[in-house]
């Protein structure tokens, strides 16, 4: 039996453990890449494991989160992350150069090689034929500090394409699909691997934007072949010599396969509030909106903004909303404004935002109260645009433009205008100006790292005892996002550095008394219903709740990094044994967990005289080791 491409990659970066799926596997990490909103926390927690210089082939630090500069932290953040990269051997990518997953796909990702980065949306990388993994900060950090990424070894569920995309069907209308089918929790455990004819039908934008919005299915990563069409793209880049041909075996097998005709999809939308609430827009035609966004890592590239530029042309913004573009790189825009664009997008009303995250993190552009705003971007999650009462529908450019254009949902092939053609330009702008590269091990001796007065201490967490006890601090429903546990905005993600100031919002979106009883009571337990944790990266959703005193999260299913984030820094995850007991068990409840043997944890409901079974969501010696030390941090520094 041949191997697929997932299977190549790992079997080339393994370093411990059975390609068996479920078996925990070890890899070896080629490169790494965070972002400003994750990377000082992980900064600070590489320096803490005493290691002078990054062990990877390639480290990258991003600012690219926290660019609304309304007071000195964010600046201060940039600042100590550029001392950072300076001092320990990584590439800087400043303030405007772009969006961390759109500039490492032109200027770094390499297929055949593994990616981890402090950023869900990594599995970009995938449309180029990287294995791009999202992860922590720590996990990150102990792959800069040279230790391999720790896993499961996932499913590997073929897509099969076939056929072609019709005009004003785009990439977005194909994740969107397998979203419909899988769902937000339908991934967890298993890489999406693309094949079939149609795969050669999409361009590296295109693949990128499956490979992305990925993440929404709570996959470990999304795959597609690096081939001739892969070529073409880094060789428009200048990066030729990167490429390499990677493709499934032609008797490589798959563990689930979904057949997609291309040809029988049409424009599709998610609606309020999940990624997997997926309607045709001709269902939704008709519904007002009040404001349309585009850009994000998901569809901001140059072919993106040009269809959108000439969807544009010639035509103005309806006057009952307002639409922001937010090109995803400094490439991207310096390219769109040499092709005329760029002007054709501000004749028509568009305002022009940041190369950066900005409105997809609710940095800035926020929709008004009880507004519908549309936006070609990832995530819909209730709040998570800056304005909690918004509707957020998620949709392709090319929906997105034709609903800025009509003011409501507008099935952009019923605009009557021509298909916009866009191709990939043989040579890309590729000025790196902005990029500053690692100094020398010599040089780098030299530097001294800048820490602004918002970047407080590093926390450790003591190692557990025998038992565990306290109150039942707070009981969720189904799919709690890490934006629901720990949410981001312009208010918020500044205090990112800032531990016991960024605690103080956890849970704000649920129960904004969480925090001030979690440290009355001296922490406890949290209770969460299926895929609790879902959503970003963030390991503050972790961090901040260790800091509160949570002690053990108790679910009927986690997220996939969620969970790996909670195993680092000590709180002992559990699953109920019946899912029934989730009903037995109230808010309040004052719990006691007899952790002697952790891999046969005892759990007893005081309150009600119970005895409920649960399952320790450990899944390895070394993260039980972990767990018992304190976290990933006290293990990784022997203390």
């Amino acid at each position: 039996m041949g191997y697929n491409v997932t299977q190549k990659i790992i079997k080339a970066h393994l370093v411990d453990g059975r390609m068996k799926a479920g078996s925990p596997i070890a890899i070896r990490m080629d490169q790494t890449l965070t972002q400003d909103a994750t990377g000082t926390m992980a900064y600070l927690q590489f320096e803490a494991m005493g290691v002078d210089r990054v062990k990877t082939d390639l480290s990258v630090s991003y600012v690219d989160h926290n660019m609304l500069q309304t007071g000195f932290e964010n600046p201060d953040d940039h600042r100590f992350l550029q001392s950072i990269a300076a001092k320990h051997g990584l590439y800087f990518s400043r303030p405007g150069n772009g969006i961390c997953h759109q500039v490492h796909l032109e200027r770094f990702g390499k297929p055949g090689t593994t990616l981890i980065g402090s950023d869900s949306h990594t599995p970009t990388g995938g449309g180029i034929g990287q294995m791009a993994i999202g992860a922590g900060g720590l996990d990150v950090a102990l792959a800069m500090a040279g230790q391999p990424f720790n896993l499961k070894m996932p499913r590997v569920i073929g897509v099969k394409l076939s056929g072609e995309l019709r005009p004003f069907v785009s990439a977005k209308d194909v994740i969107l699909e397998v979203l419909r089918i899988k769902t937000v929790k339908g991934g967890v455990g298993c890489v999406f691997e693309y094949l079939g004819d149609g795969v050669e039908t999409l361009d590296v934008p295109a693949r990128a934007t499956i490979t992305n919005m990925g993440a929404e299915l709570g996959a470990t990563t999304s795959l597609f072949p690096s081939d001739a069409v892969t070529k073409k793209f880094l060789k428009a880049q200048g990066r030729e010599a990167d490429w390499s041909r990677l493709v499934a075996d032609k008797t490589a097998a798959y563990d689930e396969v979904l057949d997609i005709d291309l040809g029988n999809l049409e424009p599709m939308v998610a609606m309020p509030h999940m990624p997997d609430k997926v309607q045709k827009v001709s269902e939704v035609k008709g519904m007002k909106v009040h404001q349309v966004a585009i850009g994000s890592c998901t569809n901001s590239s140059y072919k993106d903004l040009m269809t959108v530029a000439g969807m544009l042309k010639g035509r103005s913004v309806h006057t009952s909303l307002s639409l922001g573009i937010s090109p995803g790189s400094r490439q991207v825009l310096e390219m769109i404004t040499e092709s005329g664009g760029l002007a054709d997008m501000i004749k028509a009303g568009a305002r022009i935002l940041e190369s950066g995250c900005g409105p997809c993190i609710g940095m800035g552009f926020a929709p008004p109260s009880a507004g519908v705003t549309v936006r070609s971007f990832n995530r819909n999650f209730e709040g998570r645009s800056g304005t909690k009462t918004a509707s957020v529908i998620l949709a392709s450019p090319e929906t997105c433009a034709a609903a800025a254009l009509t003011g409501e949902m507008t099935d952009p092939r019923d605009l009557g205008i021509a298909p916009v053609a866009v191709k990939i330009p043989k040579a890309f702008a590729t000025d790196d100006t902005m990029v500053i590269p690692p100094l020398s091990a010599e040089e780098a001796k030299k530097v001294e790292i800048i820490r602004g007065p918002n970047i407080a201490p590093l926390p450790r967490k003591e190692r557990p005892g025998a038992t565990l006890s306290g109150v039942v601090l707070l009981k969720t429903g189904d799919n709690i996002t890490t934006d629901h546990i720990m949410p981001a905005g312009a208010k918020i993600l500044p205090l990112r550095s800032n531990l016991p100031k960024i605690s103080e919002h956890v849970f704000e979106a649920v129960d904004p008394t969480f925090p001030k009883r979690a440290m009355e009571m001296g922490g406890g337990f949290v209770l969460g219903g299926e895929n609790y944790g879902q959503g970003s990266s963030r390991e503050h959703a972790a961090l901040a709740p260790m800091y509160l005193g949570v002690k053990a999260v108790i679910t009927k299913s986690f997220a996939r990094i969620h969970l790996a984030n909670l195993i680092n820094f000590g709180i002992l995850p559990l699953t109920f044994k019946d899912a029934a007991d989730y009903d037995r068990v109230d808010q309040g409840d004052e719990l006691e967990l007899d952790i002697a043997d952790v891999m046969k944890p005892r759990l007893t409901d005081k309150t009600k005289n119970l005895k409920i079974a649960v399952v320790p969501q450990i899944f390895s010696d070394r993260d039980r080791e972990l767990f018992l030390a304190g976290g990933a941090l006290n293990y990784a520094s022997g203390k």
